[in-house]
């Protein structure tokens, strides 16, 4: 009965998404057709336009919805991410419609597909929150529910349970917990709905089960098997939490292995499509930044070859993203075998952790020294963000010697593209220990986005600026 409910919900939501773009695009370019009529040279050429683009319209929110997943349940998804993916539902089908405009050269203003793409996607956002409050408010009153069964009977268990009981919106009734019998059963979990792990097949026949959740500890997983197997024959829903493996695992996402399906463990998830944006950005603001610093770089190169004897340039290795080495290039600061005398100066080290950092390193030349406190000597790493290996913002790169004496947890701040600056740069430098510098690595890892690399950006003008980045 359930299911019914579902399939009939989705099929009266789909012809709502078809019936509305068609509805409200002929509705916005009803008042553009004689003019388009004549513009497009007679009504058949008319049709060949504004028949396609109709359909366009129908399809470009059914469409995107589905990609975006928002034709399945959304019981357990919650208000705010499922507002953001039904508004980025509506960009992406205005986009697709006006696209569709400018490729069939129909004579429509910008306007036509613009207003009628947002305000379909308006209106079907809003009959999609009325429905997910409905349903929510159903459910917590008994109705539209879901009957789930556990797997274990743990503490995991019975921290799963109480979840689902503080979630009454979610509308699921637990009506069996599955386990081994050697394993201790939680004190808060009823006797009666215990059964064995064998039992699970005669439980899918004879109750009406809509999904089986793993909620058992770790040593259950060779056990999983027929549970698996038994979900499979008769069309349940296997949902398996991922703390199954411990805390500390980050979320997975569903990729795959040749045929095989497979869970993904990413430190981070980032977008795609704004890590597209974040190169874009890279390459136009490093191309841009090489053409307004040329003048820069030529006085500071010709400063250099007059003051010490030596190349301009300074090139060292450099761990990239996971630890991949390559060679990064700089306007040279020191003198010439300044990597030799590193022995002797090694006692100056300011830093703690594996990292060498001196303020005033005997080795720097006095053009050097004037270059630093600037950062003019880190201009030429713009072409290594053109060539795609540093960003404009992301960890520093570190030398092979300093990685190999990481930590393996030290080893997250090589999970992204490393960049000219970061947090630690913005944030004092030599003033902040090893540990803490790792730590705002990490922090702009896991929380990285655009707005983030534009505020570093904007924070490290006016430290360049003042002189107080060496």
């Amino acid at each position: 009965m359930l299911r019914d409910h579902s399939l009939r919900l989705h099929t009266v939501l789909v012809a709502l998404d078809v019936v509305g773009g068609v509805l409200f695009f002929l509705g916005f370019a009803l008042w553009q057709v004689p003019g388009w009529v004549e513009a497009a040279g007679g009504a058949r050429a008319f049709a060949l336009q504004a028949l396609p683009l109709t359909a366009i319209a129908s399809l470009a929110w059914p469409l995107t919805v589905g990609q975006l997943g928002l034709y399945d349940s959304q019981r357990r998804r919650g208000l705010v991410e499922l507002t953001g993916r039904l508004l980025l539902a509506g960009a992406l089908s205005t986009a697709l419609l006006v696209g569709a405009v400018f490729a069939l050269g129909a004579p429509l203003p910008l306007m036509v597909p613009i207003a009628a793409g947002l305000a379909q996607a308006a209106a079907l956002t809003l009959v999609r929150l009325g429905v997910h409050f409905g349903l929510r408010t159903a459910r917590r009153y008994g109705r539209n529910y879901r009957n789930v069964v556990l797997v274990g009977t743990g503490p995991r268990a019975a921290d799963v349970r109480r979840r689902i009981e503080r979630h009454a919106e979610w509308g699921l009734r637990i009506v069996g917990y599955v386990d081994d019998t050697d394993l201790p059963v939680d004190g808060s979990i009823p006797a009666d709905l215990v059964h064995k792990l064998i039992d699970i097949p005669a439980i899918l026949r004879d109750e009406a089960v809509d999904e089986v959740i793993v909620a058992g500890p770790r040593s259950m997983f060779a056990a999983l098997g027929p549970v698996v197997g038994a979900c499979a024959e008769a069309g349940v829903p296997f949902t398996m939490l991922t703390d199954l493996f411990g805390d500390y695992l980050p979320a997975p996402r569903v990729t795959s292995f040749d045929q095989h399906g497979a869970l993904s463990f990413k430190p981070v998830h980032h977008n795609a499509g704004k890590l597209a944006v974040k190169r874009a950005i890279d390459v136009v603001g490093a191309g841009t930044g090489l053409l307004i610093a040329a003048p820069v770089l030529a006085l500071a190169a010709l400063s250099i070859r007059l003051t010490s004897s030596g190349p301009i340039l300074f090139r060292q290795t450099r761990c990239g993203v996971n630890g991949r080495p390559f060679e990064i290039t700089k306007l040279r600061t020191m003198c010439v075998d300044a990597e030799s005398q590193l022995d002797q100066v090694l006692h100056l080290n300011e830093m703690d952790g594996p990292v060498f950092k001196v303020a005033e390193d005997p080795r720097i030349t006095g053009v050097g020294r004037w270059l630093r406190r600037y950062s003019l000597d880190e201009i030429p790493q713009l072409l290594n963000v053109i060539r795609g290996d540093m960003s404009l913002v992301g960890p520093r790169p570190a030398l092979p010697h300093e990685v190999a004496q990481y930590e393996t947890s030290e080893r997250r701040r090589l999970s992204m593209r490393p960049g000219l600056t970061c947090l630690w740069q913005v944030g004092g430098r030599n003033d902040v220990d090893f540990d803490e510098w790792v730590k705002l690595d990490i922090e702009y890892i896991d929380s990285w986005s655009l707005r983030t690399d534009f505020k570093i950006l904007l924070r490290t003008v006016p430290t360049v600026l003042s002189g107080t980045g060496q």
